[in-house]
C-alpha cells in the first residue's frame, strides 16, 4: 500500500467527491464526513511520501498503469512537491472541518454539492504539484478552477458575479497555458516534464520558446493573481463562501506560483536569456504588486477585501524572491508560499468565525472582540505580526531570506521595497488590532450565540487554534524546514 501513496493523494479525495452526493442523499452529513476522511487519508499519504523523499534523498516516480514515461503519465514527488502536498492537504482538512457549522441548516443537496466541489478543489491542487506531465497539469488546473468557481458562487448573490468574472479571466489564463503546452509539444514531441527538460535545450533561444514562455507566464500570472493580472481576486475572495474562503485565499493562488517555479527553475533552467528576461519582468510586476496591493489594502474597511489586496502584495513577495535569482531569494520565495498559506488561511478562518457569529465583518465594528472571541483575537494577532514580519513568527523568516538574497545579489532596491511594504502592513494590520483591543466595545448582534472563551463551535475553534499555532511552529522551525527540506530539493543551478 505504501508504494501507492503518490496516487492515493489524489485518488482518495477524488473518489470521495464523486460519491459525496450519493452518500448525502441517504444522510445529509454522511457525504461531508466521507470527504473529510478522504482528505485526512490524503494528508497521511502526503506525510509518508515527504518522509520517504527526505530519507532516501531521491524523488519518487509513480507510473500510472505501469506505463513507462514519456509515453505514460507519471507522478513525480521530490521534497518541494511533497511539502506542497502536505501543505495543501493539511489546510484542506482544517477548512473542511471548519465548514461544518455553516452547513447545519442546509439540505442534503447543498451540503453534498459543497463538499463535492471542495473535494475536487483538493484533487486539483494536489494533482498540480505532483504530476510530471504538462497536459495532466492542465487537467488538474481545470479541476481546480471549475471547483473554485463553484465554491465562490455559493457565497451568495454578489458572489455569482465574482465567480463569473473569475471564470472569464481564469479561462483566458488556462487557455494561454494550453497554448504554451502546444508550442512546447510541437518543439519537443513530448509532454513529460523531465523529458521536456532534455529535449528543449536546442530551442532555448528560439522565438517559439519565447512565445511559449510568455503564454505560460501570463496564464499562471492570472491564476496566482500577479499584479496587474489580479482584477478577479478582490471580489472572489470577498464574496466566496465563508466556509471555503480560507482554503481558496490561503492555497489556491500559491499552487500556480509553484508551477512557475517548477517550469522556470527545474525544467527550463534560469541560465538562458528568455527565462532571465521573464524573471526580470516578474520582479518588476512583483514590486508593483507589493506597493499597489499594500496601498489599496490601506483604503479598505471590509476585512476580507483588505486581505484580498494584501494577498496581491504577498504574491509580489514571492515574485521578487524568484526574480532575485539566487539561492536565498529562491528559498525566501518558497518559504513565503508556505508561510503565507498559513497566515492568510488563519485570517480568513477568523473572518468566517466573526461572520458566523455576528453576520458582519466591518473593520470599524470589531471593538471589544478580544473579550467576546479570545482565541480568534489571539490568532489574528499572531497572523498580523507574521504578515508584518515580527520575529519569531513565520513571516519574519521568509522576509529575512528575501532580504538576504537581495543583499547577496546587490539588488538593494528590493530591500527598500520590502521594508516599505512591511511598514504599510504594520499600518493596516495594527489598525485591526487597535479596533479589537483598544476601541470601545461595538454593539454587535449575535446571530449564532456561543458562550465561553472559544466563542465558536469546536469545529471552527480547533482549526483556528491549529492555524495560529502553525504560524508559530513555522517560525520556530524555519531553520529546520530550510535545511532539511528546501535545501534538499534546490534546483540544479544553485547546487553548482
Amino acid at each position: 500500500m505504501i508504494q501507492h501513496c503518490p496516487v492515493l493523494i489524489v485518488l482518495l479525495p477524488l473518489t470521495a467527491a464523486l460519491l459525496c452526493l450519493l452518500f448525502s442523499k441517504f444522510n445529509k452529513n454522511l457525504g461531508s464526513w466521507l470527504v473529510i476522511g478522504s482528505i485526512a487519508g490524503s494528508l497521511a499519504c502526503s506525510l509518508q511520501v515527504l518522509h520517504q523523499t527526505l530519507t532516501s534523498g531521491e524523488a519518487i516516480h509513480y507510473w500510472m498503469g505501469n506505463w513507462e514515461p514519456p509515453l505514460g503519465i507519471e507522478f513525480v514527488i521530490d521534497p518541494l512537491s511533497a511539502v506542497m502536498a502536505v501543505l495543501i492537504t493539511f489546510i484542506s482538512l482544517m477548512v473542511a472541518v471548519y465548514s461544518k457549522p455553516f452547513m447545519r441548516k442546509e439540505d442534503w443537496l447543498h451540503i453534498g454539492g459543497y463538499y463535492t466541489l471542495y473535494g475536487l478543489l483538493t484533487v486539483g491542487l494536489c494533482g498540480m504539484v505532483i504530476t510530471g506531465d504538462m497536459f495532466n497539469l492542465y487537467v488538474y488546473l481545470e479541476v481546480m478552477s471549475l471547483s473554485g468557481y463553484g465554491l465562490i458562487a455559493m457565497g451568495g448573490k454578489k458572489s455569482m458575479l465574482a465567480a463569473f468574472r473569475y471564470m472569464l479571466i481564469g479561462t483566458i489564463g488556462a487557455s494561454l497555458y494550453l497554448i504554451s503546452v502546444a508550442y512546447l509539444y510541437a518543439m519537443t514531441g513530448t509532454l513529460n516534464m523531465a523529458d521536456l527538460g532534455e529535449r528543449i535545450m536546442p530551442y532555448l533561444s528560439s522565438p517559439p520558446f519565447a512565445l511559449a514562455v510568455a503564454c505560460l507566464f501570463i496564464g499562471f500570472g492570472i491564476k496566482m493573481a500577479l499584479f496587474p493580472l489580479h482584477g478577479w481576486q478582490p471580489d472572489a475572495y470577498n464574496f466566496a463562501h465563508p466556509g471555503s474562503a480560507a482554503f481558496i485565499a490561503g492555497v489556491m493562488s500559491k499552487v500556480p506560483a509553484y508551477a512557475i517555479i517548477r517550469f522556470f527553475f527545474y525544467i527550463f533552467g534560469v541560465n538562458n536569456p528568455i527565462i532571465s528576461t521573464a524573471l526580470t519582468v516578474l520582479g518588476i510586476l512583483g514590486i508593483g504588486g507589493v506597493l499597489i496591493g499594500s496601498i489599496m489594502a490601506l483604503a479598505q474597511y471590509d476585512f476580507r477585501r483588505m486581505l484580498a489586496y494584501s494577498s496581491v502584495a504577498q504574491i509580489g513577495y514571492i515574485a521578487i524572491g524568484l526574480a532575485i535569482g539566487n539561492m536565498y531569494g529562491f528559498i525566501g520565495a518558497v518559504l513565503h508560499i508556505i508561510n503565507h498559506a498559513f497566515m492568510k488561511s488563519a485570517l480568513f478562518l477568523v473572518i468566517g468565525g466573526i461572520q458566523y457569529r455576528f453576520g458582519e465583518i466591518n473593520l470599524y465594528r470589531l471593538g471589544g472582540l478580544n473579550k467576546k472571541m479570545t482565541l480568534s483575537t489571539i490568532t489574528v494577532t499572531l497572523a498580523a505580526l507574521s504578515m508584518v514580519g515580527i520575529p519569531p513568527t513565520a513571516g519574519f523568516f521568509s522576509k529575512w531570506y528575501l532580504m538576504l538574497g537581495a543583499y547577496q545579489g546587490g539588488q538593494y532596491f528590493y530591500i527598500v521595497v520590502l521594508v516599505i511594504s512591511s511598514l504599510l502592513n504594520a499600518v493596516y494590520f495594527f489598525r485591526i488590532l487597535e479596533q479589537m483591543f483598544v476601541q470601545h466595545e461595538a454593539s454587535l448582534t449575535e446571530i449564532n450565540r456561543h458562550e465561553g472563551k472559544l466563542g465558536l463551535p469546536p469545529e471552527m475553534a480547533i482549526p483556528i487554534l491549529c492555524a495560529g499555532l502553525g504560524i508559530l511552529v513555522l517560525g520556530f522551525y524555519s531553520v529546520d524546514i530550510v535545511d532539511d527540506i528546501l535545501k534538499s530539493g534546490l534546483p540544479e543551478v544553485f547546487l553548482r
